[in-house]
């Protein structure tokens, strides 16, 4: 059995992780598309931009699910970790515009939201595919 081949626990449980991770954008996105005009309003943002982001978020998660056995667990470890970062600091420094009376708060943290799915799915789908088990079986009778 090669390296390629093994399935450890801790692989199962990463690649569950990524899954639920695009499961979860894939649901945002699809909130965001369906209450576009109410969730726009409470946050200061037009509803064409919460559309747009909506959209954002279902490719970046479709293309994050399509992708998991694809490429390397490394791979999305990091990009997971830089999306998520991401995340957190545009949301507070949209809370700290929103704090200080600014109305650009929503508009920081959906913009980011509309862009990061993309350049995410954009970075993972760049990323060098793992040998599928055929590919690697192959390989070895090349030897």
């Amino acid at each position: 059995m090669t390296q390629a081949q093994a399935v450890t626990p801790s692989a199962t449980r990463r690649s569950a992780g990524i899954i639920a991770d695009g499961v979860f954008k894939v649901l945002l996105g699809a909130a965001y598309l369906i209450g576009a005009s109410r969730l726009g309003d409470l946050l200061g943002v037009s509803a064409w931009l919460m559309g747009v982001s909506g959209v954002a978020l279902l490719i970046g998660g479709g293309i994050e699910i399509t992708l998991v056995h694809s490429r390397p667990l490394r791979a999305y470890v990091w990009l997971m970790v830089g999306y998520d970062t991401g995340w957190v600091l545009t949301a507070l420094a949209g809370l700290l515009m929103t704090w200080r009376d600014g109305s650009a708060g929503g508009e920081v943290w959906i913009g980011y939201q509309t862009a990061a799915p993309l350049v995410f799915a954009a970075l993972l789908s760049a990323a060098t595919p793992v040998p599928s088990a055929s590919d690697a079986r192959a390989e070895d009778s090349e030897r």
